[in-house]
């Protein structure tokens, strides 16, 4: 198994892509800390994986309470031995579509905190018990935005480009330590929305703009890129899974595409 005898803290676990990724890592032997804001979520993700045959904690916590993330990786670290993987998959609601003229300036660093914030947070929380003999890696989500020029997406775009940026800066602050830091960049995943993902109601307004539903608006953005689809879930969690795994130990400081195609540059 890719991940055996790993030990994997997943943030947002109990959302839709922290949540496959869970059931992926477990399937491929790593014992599995979901960390989450929402028990019943965090809670319908660890029956899946106990009745698998997988190994799984929860813990509900806010991911912007510096003390409470920082406390919950040294308990996790003290329990298991090491923290080996981190999948920062934590999200929060933003605005798409309001132009710079009726944008505030609340509602433009909504994304770049909600982001930001907790990335900084968990990655300096795990840092410490991660890497030296045991290998670690550290693994963080993006969208295409931060390589396109959307208007009416500035936030969202800024918040994009500052996460790759920030995951090559991790990368080489914690290359001494043998720990590798890669950025993963899906695209809108299809079928999101239908496992509980909030890209539901962040894509809404726009298909209702444009007279479809949801899943229309969402047929009509695979035809924009070069495979003719969007990513899925799986394809998400079962790179991050490859990822994280020793058969990718030659990769960090990089930015994975998985845009199917939305953008070329990898």
């Amino acid at each position: 198994m890719l991940l055996n005898d790993s030990n994997a803290v997943i943030y947002g676990g109990g959302g839709a892509i922290g949540g496959a990724a869970a059931r992926v890592f477990a399937r491929e032997g790593a014992k599995v800390f979901l960390v989450g804001r929402t028990q019943a979520r965090l809670d319908k993700v660890a029956r899946d994986i106990l009745a698998a045959g997988g190994e799984v904690e929860t813990a509900q916590l806010d991911v912007l309470d510096e003390a409470a993330v920082c406390e919950h990786a040294g308990a996790v670290a003290a329990k298991a031995g090491s923290i080996d993987i981190v999948l920062n998959a934590t999200s929060v609601m933003h605005d798409q579509g309001t132009s710079l003229a009726g944008l505030s300036m609340e509602t433009f660093m909504v994304p770049i905190d909600g982001v930001l914030r907790p990335l900084f947070a968990t990655s300096k929380a795990v840092a410490q018990h991660m890497g030296s003999k045991r290998p670690g890696v550290i693994l963080t989500l993006t969208a295409p935005a931060g390589k396109m020029t959307v208007p009416g997406h500035l936030g969202h775009i800024v918040s994009c480009a500052a996460t790759e940026a920030f995951s090559r800066a991790l990368a080489g602050e914690l290359a001494s330590r043998n720990v590798r830091v890669i950025c993963i960049r899906s695209h809108a995943i299809a079928d999101a929305p239908e496992a509980g993902s909030y890209t539901g109601e962040l894509f809404g307004p726009k298909a209702e703009a444009a007279g479809m539903s949801v899943s229309q608006w969402l047929d009509g953005a695979a035809q924009t890129t070069l495979l003719g689809r969007l990513p899925t879930l799986a394809d998400v969690a079962e790179t991050a899974a490859f990822l994280a795994s020793d058969r990718a130990g030659a990769m960090t400081a990089a930015v994975v595409n998985l845009t199917c195609g939305a953008v070329a540059d990898a």
